[in-house]
């Protein structure tokens, strides 16, 4: 199974941080494992205090729902077949784009959460560090090893 390094989280941060910069939004970027727990955090200068917990929620809602946060705002809307979903977990189930699972082999082995700018913006900037990964695996390669997981993504090159 392939592991999330800290190595490969901190690249990914640097590459979400790159595409936030391009954009002009100083983002809060978090980076989990597959059991949700926090790898590795940035903020970014002057970004909100507030979005150091949606930005860790979005990556743990990710993981914990297995799926894009922004999946479950249509459902949670009242009516929906998920309404009031964000209330449970203590309220840390977030519906606001920018949470994003990472994937290896039909695995989840991590997630990337995002908050700073509308919740396209921090999409936009989430799918950056998850284009990164996708690169560094190979676009799908079954030969991929966690040895390359660490190795693997460079932060000077550019999203994509």
């Amino acid at each position: 199974m392939v592991k999330l390094t800290l190595e490969a989280a901190k690249q990914l941060l640097a590459v979400a941080e790159q595409k936030a910069r391009q954009m002009g939004l100083s983002s809060d970027i978090a980076i989990v494992d597959e059991g949700a727990n926090l790898i590795a955090f940035h903020r970014m200068d002057n970004a909100r205090i507030a979005g150091i917990d949606i930005s860790q929620n979005k990556a743990w809602t990710s993981v914990a729902m297995q799926m894009p946060t922004a999946n479950l705002a249509q459902s949670a809307l009242p009516g929906g077949p998920s309404f009031g979903i964000n209330t449970t977990n203590h309220g840390r189930l977030v519906i606001l784009g920018g949470g994003i699972p990472l994937v290896s082999k039909d695995k989840i082995i991590g997630g990337i959460g995002v908050s700073g700018g509308t919740s396209a913006q921090d999409i936009e900037v989430a799918n950056a560090a998850v284009q990164a990964f996708n690169s560094l695996l190979g676009f799908g390669d079954t030969a991929m090893t966690s040895a390359r997981i660490g190795s693997t993504i460079r932060t000077g090159r550019p999203a994509q």
